[in-house]
């Protein structure tokens, strides 16, 4: 027995030897403090420290129970409207804003803005003169491209996460495939993408945001690290080389909903992360209500930086007549403590918990922003959508669900009581937009792994082996001329440009030397 038990703990040493071997020193950068982001990639920090792996996340968010092995350097939680500066807007106003107007005054100023507030924080920069090492930095990529000179300052291979899906920025830098003709720039609204002037719209904007980005705003970034980031290893690499390099990109979106896109080996898609564990029941009261719905329950909510409470008069009382007439239960995500007029079949709340209302058989209907997270919410759990598209990604989100055929676009300026009534009708009344509803359920749900598992792999891949250049487009070793094959092909066109002129210059001289004998000819016979 002594035999039996000594080699039982040897075993027990090699596997923990071997768990030790395996577990690695993250840091995980995640600051951006909205709510809707950090409900996607709190997973993948969470997990990697479940799965034994030492956390450090750079966070606005605070876990109420994360695992002892996860912890936080928390940075102030500043909203992007404050680190602007001139106060919350009434985001509704924001529906007709151009996509370079966006950038301009939102993605631009506030990325470099919000920045500057993570890199001169307190915790971040006692975190960055400790000598703490790391064996993998996460970033995610959302206009805050100075925090990828911690890859840089660790040493350590650099992962990349993104709340969105396709990114062209990515993409060009990264040598994928860019399909203009097919993907749009994750922030760019098309109505007809594959029209000749949608196409046209696509390239002008990938362009567009490309020049300003690399040539304008990573030059401001950069200042940045010069800023906050001393005592780098020369030589310190641009911050364009570092996303160049970058080992992985993991992408919020599947081929099931987003449509198909030809992407590199490091370039994974996870759409749905935040799907793949449930950690939160209906509380009761709600899940009494949702039960006793017998006709079913439309849902309404724009999520957590659209306030429903903001919108205009005229648009308030259109969605309350529509409600009081339907026969089905009403849950608004309403932010007021009061909503005047308010029918006995509808229900407000200022916050509530989406992910689990969603899991409701009785859930009928989603009337949304269009937000990412929650349209993905909205397909893995069957549910028709009617989408209010406000900025950014939302109406492209929303495109996506009306031509797969469970979804509905009413823009913000086409809403009044008869419409919104007539949209809403159709929607609820007519079986396809369930059917289909429920068939892109499946496929999204239909995976070898699930999106966390998925993500898992990845990321633990780039710890287990060292050479990840094998991941990489071999082409970034090529410069662009090379790359897009303008040599080659400006060689096929002088090449046949002289073929041409030869066989133009010997038929020339073929009709010469004939029209001579011809001559000749008739000369003789005078």
């Amino acid at each position: 027995m002594s035999f039996v038990k000594l080699i039982l703990l040897w075993l027990c040493a090699v596997l923990c030897f071997l768990e030790s071997c395996l577990c690695a020193n993250i840091l995980y950068v995640v600051p951006f403090t909205s709510t809707s982001h950090y409900i996607m990639l709190r997973q993948i920090g969470l997990e990697l420290a479940r799965r034994g792996h030492n956390v450090t996340a750079i966070t606005a968010n605070k876990e109420k129970t994360p695992p002892d092995n996860y912890h936080e350097v928390m940075v102030d939680d500043k909203k992007i409207w404050e680190v602007i500066g001139g106060g919350r807007p009434n985001v509704f106003t924001m529906s007709s804003i151009s996509a370079e107007k966006f950038h301009d005054k939102i993605l631009w100023s506030g990325g470099l803005a919000f920045t500057e507030v993570i890199m001169n924080s307190a915790p971040v920069q006692k975190l960055l003169a400790s000598d703490q090492k790391f064996d993998l930095v996460i970033c995610e990529q959302f206009f805050q491209e100075a925090m990828y000179i911690l890859a840089h300052k660790y040493q350590a291979p650099l992962a990349l996460v993104t709340t969105f899906g396709n990114c062209m920025r990515h993409n060009i830098i990264a040598r994928n495939p860019l399909q203009l003709a097919t993907v749009i720039p994750e922030f760019l609204d098309i109505k007809h993408p594959t029209s000749f002037w949608g196409r046209l719209r696509s390239l002008y904007f990938t362009v567009y945001e490309f020049i300003w980005w690399k040539f304008w705003f990573l030059e401001k970034q950069e200042q940045l690290v010069k800023k906050y980031v001393t005592n780098l290893i020369e030589p310190v690499p641009s911050l364009y080389e570092m996303q160049k390099k970058a080992s992985l990109m993991l992408v919020n979106s599947h081929f099931s909903f987003d449509g198909p896109v030809a992407y590199l080996p490091n370039i994974v898609e996870i759409g749905g992360i935040h799907l793949s564990k449930s950690d939160g029941e209906l509380p009761d009261d709600l899940k009494e209500l949702l039960d006793k719905s017998s006709d079913g329950v439309v849902y309404m909510n724009f999520g957590s930086n659209v306030r429903s409470s903001e919108l205009p008069l005229d648009k308030k009382n259109a969605f309350i007549n529509v409600f009081k007439r339907l026969n089905q239960t009403v849950l608004w995500k309403w932010e007021d403590e009061n909503l005047e007029n308010k029918p006995k079949n509808l229900v407000t709340r200022n916050w509530l918990p989406q992910k689990e209302i969603f899991a409701h058989p009785n859930i009928k209907l989603f009337i949304s922003h269009g937000g990412l997270i929650g349209t993905q919410e909205a397909v893995f759990n069957g549910i028709p959508i009617i989408g209010i598209p406000i900025y950014a990604d939302q109406y492209n989100n929303l495109l996506q669900a009306v031509e797969k055929g469970f979804g509905k676009i009413l823009q913000y300026d086409d809403i009044n009581e008869k419409y919104l009534e007539s949209i809403i009708l159709e929607v609820l009344n007519n079986d396809n937009y369930k059917k289909k509803a429920l068939e892109i359920s499946q496929r999204f749900k239909d995976r070898p792994m699930t999106p966390l598992d998925t993500a898992m792999f990845w990321l633990e891949y780039l710890l287990r082996n060292n050479n990840v250049e094998a991941l990489k487009n071999p082409a970034l070793e090529l410069n662009w001329f090379e790359y897009l094959m303008l040599d080659v092909y400006v060689i096929v066109l002088l090449f046949g440009i002289i073929i041409i002129y030869v066989l133009h210059k010997t038929m020339l001289l073929i009709k010469s030397v004939l029209l001579s004998k011809n001559v000749n000819h008739d000369k003789k016979k005078q």
